[in-house]
């Protein structure tokens, strides 16, 4: 059936695409280097603040994006400070 939707172009959501692009973009880093920031960090975080931005007034600063990695465990944090409802 995707190989149809693409075909037929049918328009991914939003948030699936999203995560798609995250998936591509940890595969890609595990993959490559073990650095200790990866250097698509900055990148992400201009990317997220984007995307909020269409739909929440916020501050670029609200948004802090940090990977951690501890053995073979590695945990990507985004922190998000949404601003107070009116």
């Amino acid at each position: 059936m995707s190989f149809l939707s693409f075909l037929l172009g049918e328009k991914k959501k939003t948030a699936n695409v999203a995560k798609e692009r995250l998936q591509i973009i940890l595969a890609h880093e595990r993959s490559g280097r073990n650095a200790a920031e990866p250097d698509y960090l900055p990148d992400l975080q201009r990317e997220l603040v984007a995307v909020i931005s269409k739909y929440i007034k916020i501050n670029p600063n609200d948004i802090k994006v940090n990977l951690e990695r501890q053995d073979n465990l590695e945990v990507l944090e985004v922190k998000i400070e949404l601003p107070e409802p009116r």
